[in-house]
């Protein structure tokens, strides 16, 4: 009997039940393989006693259309980073990773995919330079890895961000306000960027790009006639001004490394007033709205191929290796280049042409 462990790290993202539901599937056509699932990523096969379940065709039937995961995710903890309690209760943390491997190949699992970000991938690289067989499927709704035209969860976020834009068009030209939404993007505007075209908005504010405030508010004042008028401004959390002051605090979360961002929109508000917007204004921050909910078709599709090349990457012993959409054809990267640049706006790219050519304004 073959084994295959398969995990979901980082933040959650429509798709991710899809890429598990095509793993199980294609290597139910092969005889001899089992697949088992790790609870919350790595942590599953790191605690004690194990959490890992079988899954079978029966535990993953129609479950391609759910959102979240049934494995469950975390961004806390993990091989490299295990949050130990001290006497004093503060928590330092060790690594794990070499029990880990021992603890699977004692378990007799042969490979692991690991679907995640750029976050979940870099560990994938670290294990595969340790020996592990690993294979990484890209997961990210910010759709910043340059190794891949497309991460699935992607385009449902941005559905349910230009859903939100257009809600908020209505109410903004019934009460002659400026309208903030509030999106995720961590150092990548895509998310932004793209809700922005297809709803509509005036201003994006991106993390690739500082903005001026008093930019912001030539273009705000352009759209009001004595008065009245409104604007939609769409920012992603990331954003910074020209100062390069960016929205963020410290995680009070045992095992959680990065900063927590959001609230950049409040902040960007109370900078508006104090330039002398004398319009009013009102705030929206989408945050997890944007991950929850059943994925899109397009997110269904590109993930059920990703779990399919993954499951074929570890039946032909290509480990080290990361699934990757290069248009038309599903294909896989080495870790290390998945990992070695991420996938930011920039400027010369063909929507910032589109956005500036229908006179968006980003504040520079």
């Amino acid at each position: 009997m073959n084994r295959v462990m398969v995990l979901t790290g980082g933040g959650d993202c429509p798709g991710l039940n899809a890429v598990i539901r095509a793993i199980v599937k294609r290597a139910s056509r092969e005889k001899g393989w089992e697949v088992v699932g790790s609870i919350e990523a790595f942590n599953g096969i790191l605690r004690e006693p194990t959490e890992l379940v079988v899954l079978d065709e029966k535990a993953v039937s129609g479950i391609h259309y759910q959102g979240g995961t049934i494995i469950q995710t975390t961004n806390k903890g993990g091989p490299f980073a295990w949050p130990v309690k001290q006497k004093d209760g503060t928590y330092t943390a060790i690594d794990r990773s070499d029990e880990m491997i021992r603890k699977i190949q004692y378990l007799g699992i042969d490979a692991v995919i690991n679907i995640g970000g750029d976050g979940s991938q870099r560990i994938s690289q670290a294990l595969f330079e340790k020996g592990l067989n690993i294979i990484g499927v890209p997961k990210t709704i910010d759709n910043d890895l340059s190794a891949t035209d497309a991460t699935f969860g992607f385009q449902t976020a941005i559905q349910i961000a230009t859903e939100a834009v257009d809600k908020l068009v209505t109410t903004a030209a019934s009460h002659n306000r400026v309208q903030i939404l509030e999106v995720m993007g961590r150092d990548a505007g895509w998310i932004a960027l793209n809700a922005a075209v297809a709803g509509g908005a005036e201003i994006c504010l991106i993390p690739e790009i500082p903005y001026d405030i008093e930019k912001v508010m030539e273009r705000i004042e352009q759209r009001f006639d004595k008065g009245r008028g409104f604007v939609n401004i769409v920012i992603a959390e990331g954003a910074r001004n020209i100062k390069g002051m960016k929205v963020s605090e410290k995680s009070g979360e045992v095992g959680y490394a990065n900063v927590k961002l959001g609230g950049v929109g409040f902040r960007f508000e109370e900078e508006l007033k104090e330039a002398g917007c004398e319009h009013s204004i009102r705030t929206t921050v989408l945050g997890h709205l944007q991950r929850g909910g059943v994925p899109i078709a397009y997110d269904r599709v590109l993930a059920t191929q990703y779990g399919v090349k993954a499951f074929e990457l570890v039946l032909a012993g290509e480990f080290g290796r990361m699934v990757s959409y290069r248009h038309p054809y599903i294909t896989s990267v080495t870790l290390k280049e998945a990992i070695m640049k991420p996938n930011l706006v920039d400027p010369d790219t063909a929507l910032m042409k589109t956005a500036r050519g229908i006179g968006m304004c980003f504040g520079d």
